[in-house]
């Protein structure tokens, strides 16, 4: 079983079994994203469940990490690299975010980035 479909079970139940790996990272994108912005719009009464929301993002980072480290991922060397940059990125941004040294903005910048890749859109 691909790691993808593992973490997407741990966040959500997986819906029709002809969706594709794309698919189903893309809806747990969705997921976390709206739970980190719907967190932080809660300001300090919400902090709890902000850092909760950024744990599940950086969990779901830690996955793509892990999968595209595995030798058997056909993704290109290249953007494979770009991944786990971003989970770095990921993992120091949360931290600041966490400190109150940071705004939840590139986090959600990136998210958003990956999932128009994800659906195949440059918009």
């Amino acid at each position: 079983m691909n790691v993808s479909v593992k973490a997407y079970g741990s966040f959500s139940k997986l819906g029709s079994p002809t969706r594709t790996h794309r698919d189903i990272e893309y809806e747990a994108l969705v997921q976390i994203t709206r739970r980190v912005r719907s967190a932080a719009d809660q300001s300090k009464l919400g902090f709890g469940k902000l850092a909760e929301a950024l744990h599940q993002n950086q969990s779901l980072w830690d996955t793509f990490a892990i999968d595209v480290s595995d030798r058997s991922n056909p993704l290109p060397r290249e953007l494979k690299a770009q991944i786990i940059y971003l989970a770095e990125f990921t993992r120091h941004q949360t931290k600041e975010i966490l400190t109150r040294n940071a705004s939840i903005d590139p986090l959600i910048e990136v998210n958003t980035a990956i999932m128009r890749g994800l659906k195949g859109r440059a918009d």
